[in-house]
């Protein structure tokens, strides 16, 4: 645990953020320098400057992959000074995700070990680790490049639920812009013009009620107005305006068919600026032997999204999973339980012992 609350320390002190392209670069060499200090090969990935670090053959198949990210959202300086207090540690990203990074790495490098006293070597292992470093904004150049190299059975995913919660299922995104188009004038005459923004008013008021299901669990298409621009000036009446929506949909939604029915019910113009698939985890017997060294442990959805969603594209099943943290991600107050991580870490080096014994 020392070492593993040490390192998470080290790599949040990496300002790892998107606008800061050099330090998530720097933060990969970091870890490239850990695996050689140890020495553990390793595949230095990259793709538009996103890195990648991949250990894990690339002809070979290995039976599990953990996957974690080394990007965090911004946050202001003091929050790349870690810090414990009460049993937690503090920081921008000490839960998302570099925790988790820190727990892989410990753990592959006391695997091969423990492997390479018994006579063993790197290419024994029963798992393999993969870091990326775009998770953050959709993980395009990271995960969904990175995991067309891996051949895995299984794919754990160190990016949420808790230590006795595995998300099996996580819902797709769509971003939807929603335009209006008007007729200007002179705000002293507005009865000369057409507001665009009135339009895209009536027009959210409409789209709003495909949206109206509510259930205690929220499994159920949501929906966010999430930005708005319009207008030029004040003495003006607008004749354009749109906005931002960010659906979570689920497995029960047909979205392609739900935004013509919008569409063909409001007077604007809407637009489908981004589309993710939902993550289903799907039966394994790598779960079912997780769910039988975790007792006590429960499976459960997830309203959020995660580099897991390419895992189907490349014929892998899979879990997110995580340590505990209050669900205290992307806030002023991030912080992992330390206590938690001991009981992950104890969980998955029970879990990486007993794998072979799936492929017997």
């Amino acid at each position: 645990m020392d070492e593993i609350v040490r390192l998470t320390k080290d790599l949040i002190r990496f300002k790892s953020t998107h606008d800061n392209p050099e330090e998530i670069n720097r933060c990969a060499n970091f870890i490239e320098t850990y695996l050689e200090k140890h020495g553990i090969g390793y595949h230095r990935l990259n793709h538009e400057n996103i890195p990648s670090v991949l250990v894990a053959s690339q002809e070979k198949p290995v039976p599990v992959i953990l996957m974690t990210h080394i990007d965090v959202v911004e946050g202001p300086a003091a929050l790349f000074e870690p810090y414990e207090k009460d049993g937690k540690l503090y920081g921008r990203g000490s839960l998302d995700d570099k925790y988790a990074v820190a727990l892989s790495l410990v753990l592959l490098k006391d695997n091969l070990q423990r492997l390479q006293k018994q006579g063993g070597s790197q290419s024994d292992l029963p798992f393999g680790i993969l870091i990326t470093g775009d998770e953050e904004v959709g993980g395009a150049s990271g995960a969904k490049k990175a995991l067309a190299r891996v051949k895995a059975d299984f794919c754990i995913a160190l990016d949420g639920g808790g230590v006795d919660t595995i998300i099996v299922k996580e819902k797709g995104i769509v971003h939807l812009k929603l335009i209006s188009r008007g007729k200007s004038a002179h705000a002293a005459r507005p009865w000369l013009g057409t507001n665009a923004i009135e339009k895209l008013i009536d027009d959210y008021n409409a789209l709003k009620t495909y949206f109206e299901a509510s259930a205690p669990d929220h499994w159920h298409r949501t929906l966010n107005f999430s930005r708005i621009q319009a207008g030029k000036s004040i003495n003006q009446v607008p004749d354009y305006a749109e906005a931002m929506f960010d659906i979570r949909y689920t497995e029960n939604d047909r979205m392609e068919e739900l935004v013509e029915k919008i569409q063909n019910s409001i007077q604007g113009q809407l637009i489908v600026e981004k589309k993710e698939p939902l993550f289903v985890g799907g039966d394994s017997p790598y779960l079912d032997l997780l769910l039988d060294i975790s007792k006590g442990t429960c499976v459960d959805c997830e309203h959020g999204a995660s580099d897991a969603r390419f895992l189907s594209r490349f014929g892998m099943k899979g879990i997110v999973w995580g340590a505990d943290g209050e669900m205290s991600q992307h806030t002023s107050t991030e912080h992992v339980n330390i206590e938690s991580i001991g009981r992950l870490y104890e969980q998955l080096d029970r879990f990486m012992r007993r794998v072979p014994e799936i492929r017997k």
